[in-house]
């Protein structure tokens, strides 16, 4: 990537590669001499073997590209990324161990949005935006919200002012409690779609929505619509009905402790992230200032 997620204090830090050698060698990556198909496979959590004829696609291709480090490539058995440690776990783990704290919960919401503000002005589309993906550093300051996991990551390479949301991407993916109406369409969809997950997130954190994974007991944030005893994940249905009027605060009886109300100009911004066309929803630079005035009147 062109930018280093150290710019960014609410994106998970890369602090070095090291490569193995051997079964129990590794060596600091020198600058420079790491091959692209290398950092792709490593990105996209992949471990790359030596022996492997198909790992890095095209042979032909592939021999061009990493010429000029053939020696390291061949003596490589594997890539390892050196990330910053986050004790408080993954953000549904943090925020469902501890009692509602509204203060708290704002400042999720804030990091959050300045988080994808950055990627986004940097041409990086997530496309994955879940409890999941979100990881939690403690610091004597309070938590401190790491945007990990970029796997499913897309990179445009000429932003449209800082902003990648003209960029038409294809490729259904995502988790299903967040993906986007125009995903689960499976139609072209841009930037807009991390706006939607990041909405179903927001509201999650905000009202303490929580579903059971599918096979646990385990509890994760995630917001969704209620029909008869299933749950349907927002952005189905609002692929199935585009005009489906959300109710927001959630009017549903749910088990306390719960958070305070959200005021008036949280539910319009989650109201307008959560909208079924993805032109109407705000850009992450517009996310973002709206954040402030929400978290200012509340």
């Amino acid at each position: 990537m062109r930018v280093t997620a150290r710019n960014h204090p609410n994106v998970i830090a890369l602090y070095n590669c090291l490569l193995q050698t051997g079964p129990r060698t590794l060596q600091p990556l020198r600058s420079g001499r790491l091959p692209l198909d290398l950092v792709e496979s490593a990105l996209k959590g992949r471990v790359v073997d030596k022996d492997s004829k198909t790992q890095f696609g095209n042979p032909s291709r592939s021999r061009r590209r990493l010429m000029s480090t053939e020696e390291v490539s061949r003596r490589c058995l594997a890539l390892w990324l050196v990330m910053e440690y986050c004790e408080g776990g993954d953000l549904s783990q943090y925020i469902l161990s501890r009692p509602p704290d509204a203060e708290c919960n704002y400042a999720v919401v804030q990091q959050l949005g300045s988080a994808i503000a950055f990627l986004h002005g940097h041409g990086i589309v997530h496309r994955d935006i879940k409890p999941d993906n979100v990881l939690v550093c403690l610091t004597k300051t309070g938590p401190v919200m790491k945007v990990a996991d970029f796997g499913l990551s897309k990179m445009v390479d000429n932003p449209t002012d800082g902003v990648p949301s003209r960029l038409a991407l294809s490729s259904t993916c995502g988790s299903d409690f967040y993906m986007a109406p125009e995903v689960w369409a499976g139609r072209s969809y841009t930037a807009q779609a991390d706006i939607f997950s990041l909405g179903v997130l927001f509201w999650a954190v905000l009202e303490r929505i929580t579903f059971l994974e599918d096979g646990t007991n385990q509890e994760q944030l995630g917001a969704y619509v209620m029909r008869g005893r299933w749950l349907i994940p927002l952005g189905e249905a609002l692929c199935q009905n585009p005009d489906l009027q959300l109710i927001i605060p959630m009017r549903a009886r749910r088990a306390p402790p719960l958070p305070p109300p959200l005021n008036p100009a949280m539910c319009e911004l989650l109201m307008d992230m959560l909208d079924s066309d993805p032109d109407t929803r705000p850009t992450a630079d517009q996310l973002e200032k709206r954040i402030w005035c929400a978290i200012e009147v509340h």
